[in-house]
């Protein structure tokens, strides 16, 4: 009898070991592929000029590049649109129904931790005022991580120290001094994603800040849970052939 049960165990542990290679070895391959030819289309539409490729994306297609310096400089995806299971394949998808990148609201984005690309695997390394950089076809828009977890005199030290002085403000006092920089949360916390994050109401108004929203599972291997990262926008610049924003040229 315990040798049967061993040979049980054997084999449950050969298939989850199996199941894990695919989960993290063998969707990464085709995550990639599909990562790489969303790039390409992208760099096909911004480098055409037909003003009319410039319109809204489809959904499923890319159309901006997230940065993060902190994660090394060779670290980018096309971002697409949407984030049905067909569209997370590909990369970083939007929330259809969020403001767009460097505008009033909340950019929100989700992504895999584990497999299929993995690109928020580590989330959990960002800091407070870490910058987040999005390129699209005219601006780059640079956003910086919120105070994580500080007290009211840290938080306000922290967002001084890489916001300018109105939106450093705003960020300690007020609606947004409750939003961290990140958090953990349960799936069905969609508020992480409204204008004003856990806040109730799901307009954008004149005056909201704009903010970067990313969501994605946690821990690591489970849905059980969701992490979400929040940054509000530093500044935007315009977008130059050749010319790189600071955060993309020095060493982090």
């Amino acid at each position: 009898m315990a040798g049967v049960v061993g040979e049980l165990l054997l084999t449950v542990g050969a298939v989850l070991l199996l199941f894990v290679g695919y989960e993290v070895f063998w969707t990464n391959i085709e995550a990639n592929r599909q990562q790489e030819a969303v790039a390409k289309d992208l760099d096909a539409v911004w480098n055409d000029e037909n003003p009319r490729s410039l319109t809204a994306p489809q959904e499923g297609a890319a159309f901006a590049r997230m940065y993060v310096p902190a994660f090394g400089s060779d670290w980018s995806f096309a971002v697409v649109q949407g984030v049905s299971d067909d569209d997370l394949e590909k990369g970083p998808g939007h929330y259809l129904d969020t403001a767009g990148p460097g505008e009033p609201g909340n950019f929100a984005l989700a992504g895999h931790r584990v497999g299929r690309g993995a690109p928020f695997n580590d989330l959990g390394l960002l800091s407070a005022c870490d910058a987040i950089v999005v390129e699209t076809a005219g601006s780059w828009d640079i956003y910086r991580v919120l105070p994580i977890d500080a007290p009211p005199g840290e938080r306000a030290t922290q967002a001084a120290s890489c916001l300018p002085p109105d939106v450093a403000q705003r960020v300690t006092d007020g609606d947004y001094a409750g939003v961290q920089g990140r958090s953990i949360t349960t799936p069905d916390d969609v508020a992480v994603i409204n204008p004003v994050p856990d806040q109730t109401r799901v307009d954008v108004e004149p005056g909201d800040l704009p903010l970067l929203t990313l969501t994605t599972c946690h821990p690591q291997f489970s849905n059980r849970e969701r992490m979400i990262i929040h940054a509000v926008l530093e500044r935007s610049e315009r977008r130059q052939p050749g010319v790189l924003p600071a955060e993309l040229t020095r060493e982090v």
